[in-house]
């Protein structure tokens, strides 16, 4: 199948599934697609802070040829991060905030989506590039021990912390990873901008730790924040981007990271089918804009082109994408705070995807899917 002969709403649905979680594929999936870059290279797109290369068109498959990853069969996993605002400042080390997995099992059926805790304590293999022994940590620290570059230490590199996390979270879900992507909270916040906001079902009341109702922040104080709240009401809202952002980093409320999890998996599902309903596929100056205001913010790593994995999910029905919260708990002796643990029915949620027998667990545990 050739790129033109694809419904719009079916190429747009594919490029959701391909990195739903990071919502950046979803723009960087179609410059890749529409526009450009028959780049080959391990890596994919470039990395951040590197010069962006000159667009060229994507190769139209020869009639008689195999499409773009027709040899991509699954099953099929994207790591998708999301990193915290302060990379900005010089020598800040990475931290993967926000760490998704998009799992898609053999034959290219059906994908799921989840979460796992930033906190969950994991075993971090030895990484001889960053000069890291390894150790058991929380999973969060996986990126910024990882992204420390030897003799540079004001220089590190998302793209090597990335390369650790994606070895620790492979060793512990047990799932080889094909492909991800980095994105800033910056980056996250000028896309929704750049799609002119997004309409999700707030779950539950969220007060902000970290924003005034004005969208500045809140003053620093002993112990935490003072000044006026931005709070998002139960029921249907309309965010901009710092209110999209802001809502999916708040897990200071009930039900704390866990949440907080699913308010994040929640966002990117509206972001899809916003994409899918304004049927942006036909607006290539709004798929301009999307790309234009994600810059720097996006790093793509990958043995594959975005648009091979693109091609390859092409066959992904909407309804068959499910959203998957694993519950977890609190690790620790008396006060002291060590970390979270998936529960033994989180767990069995993984050791059951990779057998394929994810959709007969998640009948028999209800709970686990994420509503909205």
């Amino acid at each position: 199948m050739v790129l033109g002969s694809m419904a719009p709403r079916r190429r747009w649905l594919l490029l959701g599934l391909t990195a739903l979680a990071a919502v950046a594929l979803i723009a960087a999936g179609t410059v890749v697609i529409t526009r450009l870059t028959g780049d080959s290279r391990p890596g994919g797109a470039p990395l951040a802070g590197s010069p962006t290369p000159t667009p060229i068109p994507t190769p139209t498959p020869s009639p008689s040829g195999p499409p773009p990853g027709a040899d991509i069969t699954g099953p099929l996993n994207l790591l998708l991060v999301g990193v915290d605002t302060r990379v900005s400042v010089p020598g800040w080390e990475p931290h993967g905030d926000a760490v998704l997995v998009l799992h898609v099992p053999k034959g290219l059926g059906q994908a799921y989506l989840f979460s796992l805790p930033r906190d969950l304590l994991v075993d971090i293999p030895a990484f001889p590039k960053a000069d890291y022994k390894g150790g058991k940590t929380k999973l969060t620290h996986a990126m910024s021990f990882g992204s420390r570059v030897p003799g540079k230490p004001k220089q590190p590199s998302t793209a090597q912390g990335y390369e650790l996390l994606r070895s620790t979270v492979s060793g512990y879900t047990g799932l080889r990873i094909d492909a991800g992507a980095v994105l800033t909270f910056n980056g996250f916040d000028r896309l929704v901008n750049a799609l002119g906001g997004v309409d999700i079902y707030v779950d539950q009341r969220v007060a902000s730790l970290h924003r005034r109702p004005d969208g500045k922040y809140r003053q620093s104080a002993p112990g935490g924040y003072t000044g006026p709240q931005q709070v998002y009401e139960k029921g249907n809202q309309h965010l901009n981007g710092w209110q999209a952002l802001d809502y999916a980093r708040q897990r200071y409320i009930t039900g704390g990271d866990y949440a907080r999890q699913r308010h994040q998996q929640q966002l990117v599902k509206a972001l899809t089918r916003k994409i899918l309903d304004e049927g942006l596929a036909r607006q290539p100056e709004r798929v301009d804009q999307v790309v234009a205001a994600l810059g720097d913010t996006l790093v793509y790593v990958g043995g594959r082109r975005i648009v091979d994995i693109a091609y390859a999910l092409s066959g992904v029905p909407e309804n068959r994408f499910t959203l998957v919260g694993l519950p977890g708990s609190g690790v620790g002796k008396g006060s002291a705070y060590r970390g979270e643990q998936l529960t033994s029915d989180g767990r069995k949620f993984l050791t059951e995807l990779r057998a394929g027998r994810a959709d007969a667990y998640l009948a028999a545990h209800p709970a686990l899917v994420v509503k909205n």
